[in-house]
């Protein structure tokens, strides 16, 4: 693979204060950027100054970024429940109990069906510029299921995720300690091998703080890193887990108190706020300002999934961030990517900088500030994953 040169970038987004003008986000007007013989960013900077490479490629004074981290998706399913948004559009509100819907269908799917499906929302993903996504399994909840959708998962990605304490399924509604002993015992030996973190819906209707702690601690035992579903339908115990059990992140956090704030920001867990579930479960929207002001580091992502969820696109959770959760556009960018990196505890993407991968995100626009600005506008001109333009079709 040639060296690469891409120069005629109007603005460069580097998420890097040292790469750039001393913001988080590393801003350089009128740049360039080398992309080395393996996939890695080898050399950012005025455009005037950059280096020579094998092969050119002009950005017609395009504003590029990194490709962005989606940290929370849950693609693996069957089925479809778009009567249950209109439903909750007409007033009903938004439960957990749904997830049993699409269990049942996911359960009944052939891997053909499924692997189309999940195929499907990646290339949607990528196509608004997403790079890197996080899969979780957590619709099968049984030990054959669970491990055949991280399987599948991880034809797509490395950030696999067993969420097998989603829901406890309807064959256990009377025997909810006997579905946790299954989770933790035969469900977990199935599909450690096949996953990157675990995870739990710590929630009303899902998993108490007990379970969940059983869940988790049973988890790292295995070399799995800790992510938590946490304080979405109400107050609880959620936050103050993760931070207790140093998870990567505890994802909504959309009913916080004064100490799930000060934990958060006392510790290494981001807080990934998900808009998208807001927008969809007509619920309010978590409070961004109060996390950045307190110094809590705060991912976007889509939360992609049939029910509560079904949206593929990182720039419109960017726009809700700005118009909802009173986020700036270069805040909204920054969690979008460096931010979806460190939920991921990933250094290598989110960043355009030397050593990184070189996955990056050309707008038809002349700034970032569009995302939000023209929302709902297909602004991705170009993709890049390691290196190489890939096409959108």
């Amino acid at each position: 693979m040639p060296t690469t040169l891409l120069d005629g970038i109007g603005l460069l987004v580097t998420g890097s204060p040292e790469h750039g003008d001393g913001s988080p986000l590393g801003e350089i007007p009128d740049a360039a950027l080398v992309v080395d013989a393996g996939g890695l960013v080898a050399w950012v900077g005025p455009s005037a100054r950059a280096p020579a490479a094998d092969t050119r490629v002009d950005a017609a004074g395009r504003c590029v970024i990194p490709g962005f981290v989606d940290s929370h998706a849950h693609l693996v399913f069957a089925g479809d429940r778009s009567a249950e948004f209109a439903a909750r559009m007409a007033g009903r509100p938004y439960e957990a109990g749904g997830i049993r819907t699409t269990v049942a269908a996911t359960r009944a799917a052939p891997d053909d069906v499924l692997t189309a499906n999940l195929a499907g929302l990646v290339a949607e993903m990528w196509r608004q510029g997403t790079t890197t996504v996080e899969v979780k399994s957590g619709y099968g909840l049984t030990v054959h299921d669970e491990a055949r959708a991280l399987a599948l998962a991880g034809q797509v990605t490395a950030e696999t995720t067993f969420l097998g304490a989603h829901v406890v399924p309807s064959e256990f509604a009377s025997r909810p300690d006997d579905y946790v002993d299954l989770v933790v015992g035969e469900m977990l030996d199935a599909c450690a091998p096949h996953a990157r973190w675990v995870d739990v819906f710590c929630e009303r209707g899902a998993f108490g703080a007990d379970a969940a702690r059983t869940v988790l601690t049973a988890g790292l035992e295995r070399g799995l890193g800790a992510r938590v579903h946490a304080n979405q339908l109400g107050p609880g115990p959620g936050v103050q887990l993760a931070c207790e059990l140093d998870a990567a992140s505890a994802d909504h956090c959309t009913h916080l108190s004064d100490d799930d704030v000060a934990a958060l920001a006392g510790s290494d867990t981001v807080a990934t706020l998900l808009p998208g579930v807001e927008f969809s479960t007509r619920s309010p929207y978590p409070d961004a300002r109060r996390l950045l002001d307190a110094g809590v580091t705060v991912a976007l992502a889509t939360d992609c999934n049939p029910g509560s969820c079904f949206t593929s696109s990182m720039p419109f959770c960017i726009a809700l961030a700005v118009r909802e959760m009173r986020m700036t556009p270069a805040e909204a960018l920054w969690a979008a990517t460096v931010g979806g990196a460190s939920a991921l505890r990933r250094a290598d993407v989110g960043r355009l900088v030397p050593a990184a991968r070189a996955d990056l995100a050309v707008l038809d626009a002349p700034s970032y500030v569009h995302l939000a600005y023209r929302a709902g506008v297909p602004l991705i001109a170009a993709v890049w994953r390691r290196g190489r333009p890939e096409p959108l079709a």
